[in-house]
């Protein structure tokens, strides 16, 4: 057997590991969260997964992008939130408009208690697993950048498969489409955590929020 020989069966071999470790992590860890059905269950395996994933990244994280391009992909950002924060609230009222904002009127304590809890609770944590993680430790498995922000955008679809609808799921793979690309292009763990945040935060008050909800979810089912 020649070097090359051997080289390309140990490359084989890693590939392996981490293809089996990403289908037990992002395909193992919603399935056991829905056959569970345990709220508690959700956040601790989350926030497991996140801590353990920004201990074994913090050593390769990248350098930070230069001041001025990051400002450039501030701007994006929001130039592309406030152009689609009118579709997104905009079908909300025509497709559901009986609980269109019905949670910054009804309940606006409750409401504002998302806005300020949902991006340190929920987006950090995603955003660390699904990004920031999955770029670092599985590009020698799927090598390509396309390859791989499509294995983020499908990974974190299929995470919200606990909520038990197709519009979450929908919804999701659009968005971790968009974060996963943008997050490949720039590298910045906290510019993903802004843009998740505002599309999330924007979710849930104009009435998608029941979508996104493992109370709902569980108990009708």
């Amino acid at each position: 057997m020649t070097g090359a020989d051997t080289e390309n069966r140990i490359l084989l071999g890693v590939r392996f590991r981490l293809a089996t470790e990403f289908i037990l992590i992002f395909a193992g860890g919603p399935l056991l969260i829905l056959v569970l059905h345990r709220p508690g269950v959700l956040f601790i395996l989350l926030w497991a997964g996140a801590a353990t994933a920004w201990l074994s990244t913090r050593s390769k994280q990248c350098v930070s992008s230069e001041p001025s391009e990051t400002r450039s992909e501030i701007r994006i950002l929001f130039l592309r939130f406030v152009l689609l924060a009118p579709c997104i609230a905009l079908a909300s009222w025509f497709f559901l408009p009986e609980t269109f904002l019905s949670l910054p009127s009804e309940r606006p304590l409750f409401w504002a208690a998302i806005m300020v809890l949902y991006p340190l609770l929920s987006v950090w944590p995603q955003e660390m697993l699904y990004r920031q993680f999955l770029f670092m430790r599985y590009a020698p498995l799927f090598r390509r950048k396309s390859v791989l922000i499509a294995a983020s955008a499908l990974a974190f679809g299929f995470a919200h498969v606990i909520f038990l609808n197709p519009v979450a799921i929908i919804m999701t793979l659009a968005g971790g489409f968009m974060f996963a690309r943008d997050y490949a292009r720039h590298q910045l763990l906290r510019l993903t955590c802004l843009e998740h945040a505002l599309y999330g935060c924007l979710i849930f008050t104009v009435g998608l929020g029941r979508f996104f909800y493992t109370g709902d979810a569980w108990h009708h089912h």
